[in-house]
């Protein structure tokens, strides 16, 4: 049964990443499968929303704020991040 869970936890894990990669990516590192970890510590952030409040807001304000305060990229109209959370929001976290 553990194992199963810990299984579970990392195709969770996997299906964010591939989308913080293939829609977020906001350095456009996506083409690189090499670096497809790229995004992986904004991974746990992303799932606590998905799993609390399941806020399209609350996604859209992280990923905007990371990419302003972390990565130094947020320039832009956060309302462009709105098609990557709904995505997000779209899987299924359930362990």
């Amino acid at each position: 049964m553990e194992t199963s869970r810990a299984q579970r936890a990392a195709e969770i894990q996997d299906s964010i990443r591939q989308v913080l990669f293939q829609d977020w990516d906001p350095i456009g590192v996506n083409d690189n499968p090499k670096l497809a970890d790229e995004y992986d510590s904004y991974i746990a952030p992303v799932y606590c929303i998905l799993t609390g409040t399941r806020s399209e807001e609350d996604v859209i304000r992280f990923l905007a704020r990371t990419e302003h305060d972390e990565i130094g990229t947020g320039s832009q109209s956060p309302e462009r991040l709105r098609h990557v959370a709904r995505k997000l929001l779209g899987l299924n976290v359930t362990l």
